[in-house]
């Protein structure tokens, strides 16, 4: 189908996203990921926008230096613009031919000029340089580049010590440079000692904070972020320092009209299914971040895509009381909803409340659906799907040891009273939003058709409304 939310190249899947602004104009680059064709290396494409909701689509704008290069495969970076207005992109280089001593893929950090606007891309093979003593070599990627408030260019790379507990050696190396062409390796920018690798880090300050910004995939696949007051630390994580689930990975920022857009890929997942395995790359998404009186931030839908949808459909739905405190109580729409839409529905939850929320895709009699739940007990939403995956032919061998889809919960406060739900949903796609706060992205794809719906378990909860719109054909 064609994508008019979550953005992915006919044939292909976008890969991490590197975005830069200027002029009013985001320009979104991204790793081109084509899984049919491996002799192709990995580009970077461009899609062009000036408010997320609308997009110019320029296909390959680096391609891969070739297959006996260096650069056969482009990976992230970053694109800064220096004092004579020339921009500079630096990108990790990697070529599986090219192996290290124990018989892995090297990677590098690699250097190329435009001096007509992005238009052309010249290379700069000389500028290229590996990791230092103590530094492995095959991690060794994802150059951010920016100025700080001393007008010093730092680098930010994705790297691994090559002494300590294997899992736990990622860190952020730095560089530092004074001409965006002759880089000193500096101190180490973030050593944390937790993580296996801290993939496209970024910094950048808002207000009184800086924020650092990284996709890690230890504990967890996702985007994280922490806070600081001064560019050297030291970094907290707030208390809910994920940008996103599971889905939703190496998200990266930038500024656009005063507002902060963080974007990343929806992963798809083996064989379309909802119980394949999550897979690299996907389609580009894109969330708002709100900074909040404490310097944490919010995450919720760019009100540009919400706007998109025009057309409000009529919703034949009971709005009443929940009171289910001994039993699963659920109420349908008598219609089906479309397969693209923005829903917000607006709910109240009541005291001591265990389970409640919205259905989704739901069958006539309810009995299949996906479902997003609330559970103010846990102080958290996760996502879920019933009937869930069977294991086997007997009544009893269904995962019910497993509430929900792995990596897919989030936490969030969810006190008595009301609540706001929206969901952004295109084809085996749905990002939730609660309370423009909390960003829970996931696939859908064995259910495309369906009705809307709400429930509650041991609990009470009102559906106080519910609007459904789509795009207008």
């Amino acid at each position: 189908m064609k994508h008019e939310i979550f953005y992915r190249p006919e044939g292909a899947y976008v890969g991490d996203v590197i975005p830069f602004q200027e002029n009013g104009n985001v320009y979104l680059y991204y790793l081109l990921e084509n899984r049919k064709d491996k002799n192709s290396g990995t580009p970077w494409s461009l899609l062009t926008t000036n408010d997320y909701a609308h997009f110019q689509d320029y296909n390959i704008a680096f391609s891969s230096g070739g297959i006996e290069e260096i650069d056969f495969n482009c990976y992230t970076g970053s694109v800064v613009t220096d004092e004579k207005g020339n921009h500079h992109l630096f990108y990790t280089g990697n070529n599986p031919k090219m192996i290290d001593e124990n018989g892995k893929s090297q990677q590098f950090i690699m250097h190329a000029i435009s001096y007509d606007d992005m238009n052309s891309w010249h290379r700069k093979y000389n500028c290229t340089f590996g990791p230092g003593i103590g530094y492995e070599k095959y991690d060794w990627r994802d150059p951010f580049v920016f100025k700080d408030e001393n007008n010093v260019w730092r680098m930010l790379i994705t790297a691994r010590k090559n002494y300590g507990p294997e899992r736990r050696r990622g860190v952020i190396a730095q560089y530092k440079s004074n001409n965006l062409y002759d880089w000193e390796e500096s101190e180490i920018f973030w050593d944390p000692n937790r993580f296996v690798a801290m993939e496209c880090p970024e910094v950048f300050k808002w207000g009184d904070w800086w924020y650092l910004i990284y996709s890690e995939f230890t504990d967890k696949f996702t985007t994280r972020y922490r806070m600081s007051k001064g560019l050297d630390g030291p970094w907290f994580a707030p208390e809910k320092d994920t940008i996103d689930g599971r889905a939703f990975y190496a998200s990266k920022s930038t500024f656009l009209k005063g507002r902060r857009y963080f974007t990343g890929w929806i992963s798809t997942k083996t064989n379309e299914n909802d119980d394949g395995d999550w897979q690299w790359a996907g389609n580009i998404a894109t969330l708002e971040a709100k900074q909040k009186d404490d310097g944490t931030l919010a995450f919720s839908l760019p009100s540009s895509l919400k706007n998109k949808f025009k057309e409000e459909l009529p919703i034949s739905i009971e709005k009443k009381v929940l009171n289910s405190w001994d039993s699963y109580k659920y109420i349908l729409s008598k219609e089906e909803i479309p397969n693209t839409a923005y829903i917000k529905a607006n709910i109240n939850i009541g005291k001591n409340t265990k389970e409640c929320g919205l259905l989704l895709r739901a069958s006539e009699d309810g009995n299949e659906n996906y479902a997003i739940r609330l559970e103010p007990n846990q102080s958290r939403m996760v996502f879920d799907r019933w009937p869930r995956k069977q294991t086997g032919n007997e009544q009893w061998q269904v995962s019910g040891d497993v509430p929900f889809y792995i990596e897919l919960e989030r936490p969030c406060n969810l006190q008595e009273g009301a609540h706001k739900i929206e969901i952004l949903l295109e084809g085996s796609i749905a990002m939730i939003i609660l309370d423009d706060e909390i960003s829970l992205s996931t696939r859908v794809y064995n259910r495309q058709t369906g009705r809307i719906g709400y429930f509650s378990n041991d609990g009470k909860m009102t559906l106080t409304n519910l609007e459904v719109k789509t795009l207008k054909q």
